[in-house]
């Protein structure tokens, strides 16, 4: 299934993101006050704190998040200092740093890292306020996190080079021998890595080991995140890639629609290639006395800030009522019935299948 993007559509996005950012800063956003934490958020937090400060480690990158945090502290008059660093990295860090942690708020850029972190203990679980403006198929089944955005896994190809009838159609065909030495994978960013860990919920262990080898032994390009992969892609250097969505329509919306050499395929629906993922946010359990804590995570799944990652990363909003970005297939018909991201958790698992194969150190 591939996609058209209407060239106007670009337009309309950044007409209506200049529509957003007048309205944040004439209105407050729901969530954002002290008042507006509700008796549900007082019912988990162990002590009522909140000094207009709060600290957050962020998986996603400063480019994407300080803006909308900006949003935030000028509505609330909260403070918030930032650690940017990888997913992985900070997941790893913050396992290291137990209870010591300085951070309150985590913001990741995928399920694995959250419900790893979920599993060890370190999250609080989040009001009903919180959790409740999420889809449950898209955020954690124990309320420690909430999702606050979907990315869909997919398939970028060199329209000159390949057609679509030529593609693959599902993750098992991308090792195939026709596929040698052409495609482009991101085997240390976390998006590729949740991708693998999907694979093995969805097809088993043993599979998954094929799947890994048989891609190793295919002669992959490694490229150091997607944003690579789609740019050689783009210029023709390589004819296929795995990436996320957002990340061709970031680039079509600043080049131009029509200037786009690279194009989008999604595999066969419940395929682990075009999985939904999600970013998400989970308060720490040492920090849960922080109400600024749950005053930040509730306000990025508002409304407000729905849009905000709609318009400028064009990620799926998971909050019901926000439009997402035209031109995706609907959620509904890209999730795997039964399919848990609390599953992706096991992301130690499939760092070690890399690991054995060569494809991370």
């Amino acid at each position: 299934m591939s996609i058209t993007v209407p060239i106007q559509h670009s337009v309309v996005w950044i007409t209506a993101l200049a529509v957003l950012v007048g309205c944040v800063s004439s209105t407050e956003p729901a969530g954002v006050s002290e008042e507006a934490v509700s008796e549900e958020t007082a019912a988990v937090v162990p002590a009522d704190e909140a000094d207009n400060y709060v600290i957050l480690y962020s998986g996603r990158e400063e480019s994407l998040v300080q803006p909308l945090i900006d949003m935030f502290s000028e509505q609330s008059g909260i403070e918030v200092d930032i650690r940017y660093a990888g997913t992985s990295e900070l997941a790893a860090q913050l396992l290291e740093e137990g209870a010591q942690s300085p951070a309150a708020v985590f913001l990741s850029q995928d399920a694995g890292a959250l419900g790893a972190l979920s599993e060890a203990g370190l999250f609080a679980t989040l009001p009903e306020n919180i959790t409740q403006r999420v889809e449950g198929a898209f955020t954690s089944q124990d309320d420690t996190w909430v999702g606050i955005t979907g990315r869909a896994r997919v398939l970028v190809y060199d329209s000159e080079s390949v057609t679509e009838e030529e593609l693959p159609r599902t993750a098992d065909d991308i090792v195939g021998p026709t596929w040698s030495g052409k495609v482009g994978v991101a085997p240390g960013n976390a998006s590729f890595q949740s991708f693998v860990t999907a694979y093995r919920v969805l097809r088993g262990e043993g599979a998954a080991d094929q799947w890994v080898s048989g891609l190793t032994i295919n002669d992959p390009q490694i490229f150091d995140k997607n944003s690579a992969i789609l740019e050689a892609v783009n210029s023709g250097e390589i004819p296929l890639g795995l990436i996320n969505h957002y990340y061709w329509y970031q680039m079509a919306a600043e080049r131009g629609v029509d200037t786009m050499r690279a194009q989008l395929y999604f595999t066969q629906p419940g395929d682990a290639a075009s999985i939904v993922n999600v970013s998400g946010a989970g308060i720490l359990a040492a920090q849960s006395f922080d109400l600024d804590a749950y005053d930040l995570v509730e306000f990025l799944v508002s409304d407000v800030a729905q849009e905000y990652f709609v318009s400028t990363t064009y990620e799926y909003p998971l909050v019901p009522g926000v439009v997402a970005p035209e031109g995706l297939p609907a959620l509904s018909d890209l999730a795997i019935a039964d399919f848990d991201l609390a599953d992706l958790a096991t992301l130690a698992q499939t760092q070690e299948l890399l690991r054995r194969y060569g494809l991370i150190f």
